[in-house]
C-alpha cells in the first residue's frame, strides 16, 4: 500500500499525543561515519518527539565514530542514546538485528532503521509514525519508488539504473506487493518485529532489507510506503562492496526456492 503525501521541506510533522510521547527507538548501524553522526543525532533529537531513543551500532570503525558515539551519549544522556561496540565489521545486517534485537529487549514500541550518512532525513520521522499509526499499519517504508518520491540528483545514471534494476528484480522474483524492496528507512512496530523473528535474520547488505520485506509478507503483516526524498551521503565512502551485491543478487532466488 502506497501513500502519496507531499514532501517535507526541512520542517518536521507535530504530532498531537500520546502519537508524540510514543517510545521510539532508532537503530542507526555506523561504519566510518565520524563526521555524519554528530549531524544525524543532533537532527533526531530536534525532532518534537519526546520518546525518541537512539541506539548506534558501531563496528569497530578506524575513524573513531564509536570513540564519537560515546562522547555523544555522555551529553545526551545514556538513557536516551545508547552506543553498541561491535567487534568488527561484520555487516549492516548484523548491526541492524543486533540493535533491533536490543531495542525490543528494551521495552520500545517502535524501531526506526536507517542510514547514518544522511541520505535519510531525519525530519520524515514524525509523518512515518503519524502514517503508521493513523493507517494501523505494521511498517511504513521511507520509499524511493512510489508516486511523489525522488533520488539525489548527484546520482550518475548508472547508479540510478543498478537501483532500478535491483528493485524490478526482486519484485519480478517475490512478488512482494512493495515499491521499494531494497529500502533501508523503515519504522516498524515492536510486535511485527517480533513476528518476523529478527533475531533469526542472517543475511546483509540490501538483501537484509529484501528478506525482512519477504518475511513481513509472508506473516501478512501490513506494510504502507510514503515518498521520500533520497538524498546522496554527505561524508564518507558507500559501503556497498562486491560481496554485498553478490548476496544481494542471490537472496531473492534462496527465498523464492524456500517457499516451494
Amino acid at each position: 500500500m502506497a501513500l502519496r503525501q507531499r514532501g517535507l521541506t526541512g520542517q518536521a510533522v507535530e504530532l498531537p499525543e500520546p502519537w508524540s510521547s510514543a517510545g521510539l527507538t532508532i537503530v542507526l548501524p555506523t561504519y566510518n561515519e565520524a563526521a555524519n553522526l554528530p549531524v544525524i543525532v543532533e537532527a533526531l533529537f530536534a525532532l518534537p518527539l519526546t520518546g525518541l531513543r537512539i541506539l548506534v551500532a558501531d563496528d569497530n570503525s578506524p575513524d573513531g565514530t564509536g570513540a564519537i558515539a560515546d562522547e555523544l551519549a555522555a551529553r545526551f544522556g545514556a538513557d536516551r542514546l545508547t552506543v553498541v561496540h561491535r567487534p568488527g565489521k561484520q555487516g549492516l545486517g548484523r548491526a541492524y538485528v543486533d540493535g533491533m534485537t536490543r531495542a525490543l529487549e528494551a521495552g520500545a514500541e517502535f524501531v526506526v532503521q536507517m542510514d547514518s550518512d544522511l541520505s535519510h532525513a531525519p525530519e520524515y520521522l514524525p509523518q512515518m509514525l503519524g502514517t503508521l499509526l493513523a493507517t494501523d499499519a505494521d511498517v511504513v517504508i521511507g520509499s524511493r519508488y512510489v508516486c511523489g518520491a525522488s533520488l539525489a540528483r548527484e546520482w550518475a545514471w548508472h547508479r540510478k539504473a543498478l537501483s532500478s534494476f535491483a528493485n524490478m528484480y526482486v519484485r519480478v522474483l517475490l512478488h512482494l506487493g512493495v515499491r521499494d524492496v531494497t529500502a533501508g528507512f523503515k519504522l516498524w512496530r515492536s510486535s511485527a518485529l517480533t513476528a518476523i523473528d529478527v533475531a533469526s535474520v542472517r543475511s546483509n547488505g540490501y538483501s537484509f532489507q529484501v528478506e525482512m520485506n519477504y518475511r513481513s509478507v509472508q506473516h501478512g503483516l501490513k506494510i504502507v510506503e510514503v515518498p521520500i526524498h533520497f538524498a546522496d551521503r554527505r561524508e564518507g565512502e558507500s559501503k556497498m562492496s562486491f560481496k554485498v551485491q553478490l548476496e544481494s543478487a542471490m537472496m531473492p532466488l534462496s527465498l523464492r526456492r524456500r517457499a516451494r
